[in-house]
Parts: C-alpha cells; sequence; structure tokens
C-alpha cells in the first residue's frame, strides 16, 4: 500500500481545513467509519460535523474537562455543543489521560511519572501525534468507539487541527494495544 503523506509548514489552525478535507477523503474514498476529533473550543469538531453530515460514519469529538482551565470552567461553545448535537456526532468531556492526578503530583513534588514519560515521548511524533493515541483512548474508555478498529483521529498543536493518524484503537487499561497504524498529516 502507498500513502501520501501531507507535511504542512508549520503547525497550527491554518491546517484545520486541509485536516477536515483528508478526513472526508478516508471516510468517502476508502471507507472508514469511526472518526475522533479534538476539539478544545468545539470550532473544529463543528466543522469535521458539517463535512461528515449525512455520511455512515461514528463521529466522536473529545474535548478538555469541564474544570481544566480552572474550577468549573467550560471551555467548550455551547452553540458548537448544540451544532455538534444536531448534526449527529457525540461528544466526550473527559479527564486527559496525560494530564491528570499525576501531573498534579509532579508539579507538587517535583517527580516524574509514567503518564508524563508517555505524553512526552509520544511528543517526539509531534503533540498531535500525542494528542490523536490520547483521544482515541478517551473515546475508547468512554465505549463511543470499539477496540482493535482503525480509527481517523484528528488533533492539533495548541488550536486547530494539524494532524491525521489512523490509529488502531485501545482503551487506556490496554495501551500497549494502540496502535499508530499510519501518519497522514502532520507538521514537518
Amino acid at each position: 500500500m502507498k500513502r501520501l503523506v501531507e507535511y504542512f509548514e508549520k503547525s497550527g489552525h491554518q491546517n484545520t481545513q486541509a485536516c477536515i478535507d483528508i478526513v472526508y477523503k478516508l471516510v468517502h474514498d476508502e471507507g472508514y467509519k469511526d472518526v475522533v476529533v479534538a476539539s478544545t473550543s468545539g470550532k473544529t469538531g463543528a466543522m469535521a460535523a458539517q463535512t461528515l453530515q449525512g455520511m455512515d460514519v461514528n463521529l466522536v469529538i473529545v474535548a478538555h474537562s469541564v474544570g481544566f482551565l480552572g474550577p468549573n470552567q467550560d471551555q467548550f461553545s455551547e452553540d458548537a455543543y448544540q451544532e455538534i448535537i444536531r448534526l449527529g456526532a457525540q461528544i466526550y468531556k473527559g479527564t486527559i489521560l496525560t494530564h491528570s492526578i499525576e501531573t498534579a503530583l509532579a508539579k507538587e513534588f517535583s517527580g516524574s511519572y509514567p503518564t508524563i514519560l508517555v505524553a512526552n515521548t509520544l511528543r517526539r511524533l509531534g503533540q498531535g501525534i500525542k494528542v490523536c493515541c490520547e483521544i482515541v483512548m478517551e473515546a475508547a474508555d468512554a465505549g463511543l468507539i470499539a477496540e482493535g478498529k482503525e480509527v481517523v483521529a484528528v488533533a492539533g498543536t495548541a488550536k486547530g487541527a494539524d494532524t491525521v493518524a489512523i490509529i488502531k484503537s485501545a482503551a487506556s487499561k490496554r495501551f500497549l494495544d494502540l496502535y499508530v497504524a499510519q501518519i497522514v498529516a502532520k507538521p514537518g
């Protein structure tokens, strides 16, 4: 099998539409049935939901947990939330797997913990690849995608999307079964 990989000149939100177009082609031309998209504010999630509307696809938008920035703070736009749901996608708001209790302990006690090592190791391939792995596990943990399937994952660096990968899904408890099968787009 041959695949062209899209390498963006730089990371960031300016690559979001190109990533969404790549996802459309993967679903339309190659028949992928599960798509997981990281979306902090809901903007990227809404773009994906609008683009994939009417297609036979399980679209899961993964957002930060409420309280990620501070007590009771929800970064996800209510308008985007309603639009995504109206278009038939699902939304998961939960704890980032590599940014949880261990992060708080590391900050307080100046140590290094396994999930921090995992996060920093995945970042060697790019922030977007790290997030793609996290959101696929989070969606599997929530029962929104099945384990053991090749899933299209979309994420980015800071805002928007700049990374698309095909990942064999696994729940976080079976992290070592997670597999990055293909990198389809990322910053170069």
